[in-house]
């Protein structure tokens, strides 16, 4: 079963794009190969929904963590094996004794590059292949999470060609019939295998990566649980991608998934959205979290609505947009899967009186979807004291104190609705009226 998200949602959340500053792939994205990055690619792009498979992988990140390991390959020489194991070179021995034979010749006759970079490209594999069994014989020792896969690749490693290969001196002049022999068993007979020294290698390129930013950033690891507790449970949850951000804590539970969100704009009821819907991706790639702590019953899917646009090519207004929106949410919330939906300042495309009702029915209605987690965000904070009826529905809001005629935003949830009203405020702060009189 698939992790259900849409494009709104990745675009609104910033989770994906390499070269997108600030995205939270932007973050994690400190590997060093190629591999390594299209590894980490997959994962963004396929989060976990099984409790084991998902603690695991955080395991090993905490494992890589804990050894404070540096990546020790050379990148280039790694880039020089790939080539060398991914060119063609014929399917039998006498085959490849012919092209190498052929290579050298006009090596010597022409300017001809392909016998060298044979040359280097095997050097390139035996420096690999030897780094390799250092680290090995370093995290065996260390036992752990990784253990099993460190066995395979131990295995591997324990063909005695290979290991004959391991000791070979790169600098000498290996005869033609060696080179002939070396190519045919690595590019050939132990091609899946040396696929797989690779794999590991860059299953290590991520696993470092993660793990030293886990450390250097503070980030911890999220536990997961049975989909049947349903239960969101952080502490000291902040934006991964916002320096000195400020943490929250919150609980969603089965007879409390809904939670009411109220507070003045500038207040930063998007960017606690933000930092739930990104961390609770995270969790389930099983990556480390902005938080201290952060349990969660595994989810089938994650949707939000936080900065939805208009639409022109469809015709679609703001308002028509955020409907449409609505729509979606509640057709995937009455598909009977467990999902996490956020809707931030629902319907504000339209009036006060229609936005009031919309937001009044829309959260009324989602909030009978109890294996659903749902956040509500609004600033017609009217709707909360017509939702306090409803038993599930839990309120919060983040205050805004006043210093003089200047608001100061706290950024830390707290109990209740809002009574913050400084609209007005702000707008005379900017003297808007004033500079409209004066013409």
């Amino acid at each position: 079963m698939s992790f259900r998200i849409d494009r709104q949602t990745l675009d609104e959340l910033n989770l994906l794009g390499k070269f997108r500053q600030g995205s939270v792939y932007h973050l994690f994205n400190q590997v060093k190969t190629r591999g390594g990055e299209q590894l980490l690619d997959e994962m963004f792009r396929n989060p976990l929904t099984n409790v084991e498979s998902i603690n695991q992988r955080s395991s090993i990140f905490r494992f890589f963590q804990q050894q404070a390991l540096s990546f020790p390959f050379d990148v280039q020489q790694i880039n020089l094996m790939r080539e060398y194991i991914d060119a063609s070179s014929g399917h039998n021995a006498p085959m490849v004794m012919l092209n190498i034979v052929v290579k050298k010749t006009l090596s010597g006759l022409t300017r001809d590059e392909r016998y060298k970079k044979t040359i280097q490209g095997l050097q390139a594999s035996i420096v690999t292949i030897r780094k390799t069994v250092g680290v090995i014989e370093l995290l065996r020792n260390a036992g752990g999470p990784f253990a099993e896969r460190v066995q395979e690749i131990s295995r591997v490693l324990a063909h005695p060609q290979l290991q004959k290969l391991a000791n070979t001196d790169i600098y000498q002049n290996l005869p033609i019939k060696k080179l002939a022999f070396y190519e045919h068993l690595l590019r050939n007979r132990m091609q899946p295998e040396m696929e797989d020294i690779l794999t590991f290698i860059y299953q290590l390129d991520v696993n470092i990566a993660v793990g030293n930013i886990a450390a250097t950033k503070g980030f911890q690891y999220a536990t997961a649980v049975s989909p049947e507790e349903n239960i969101l449970s952080v502490k000291n949850l902040k934006h991964p991608c916002i320096d000195k951000a400020i943490g929250n804590d919150l609980v969603l539970k089965e007879n409390s998934n809904v939670l009411f969100l109220t507070g003045a704009n500038m207040a930063g009821k998007s960017t606690l959205m933000k930092s739930l819907g990104i961390s609770l991706y995270l969790a389930h790639m099983g990556f480390p979290v902005a938080a201290t702590q952060f349990d969660f019953s595994v989810r089938e899917g994650l949707y939000t609505s936080i900065n939805v646009a208009d639409n022109i090519g469809l015709g679609y207004s703001h308002f028509y947009a955020e409907v449409v929106r609505v729509k979606q949410a509640a057709e995937a919330a009455a598909s009977g899967q467990r999902l996490m939906l956020m809707f931030d300042e629902l319907f504000k495309g339209t009036n006060v009186k229609d936005a009031y009702d919309g937001t009044l029915s829309v959260t009324e209605g989602f909030a009978e979807y109890a294996d659903c987690l749902f956040v509500v965000s609004t600033h017609i904070i009217e709707v909360g004291e017509a939702l306090k009826a409803t038993p599930n529905i839990q309120f919060r809001y983040l205050p805004t104190i006043m210093e003089g005629v200047k608001p100061k935003y706290t950024y830390r949830l707290e109990e209740g609705i809002t009574e913050d009203r400084q609209g007005m405020m702000i707008i005379r702060n900017e003297g808007i009226l004033e500079m409209i009189s004066s013409r």
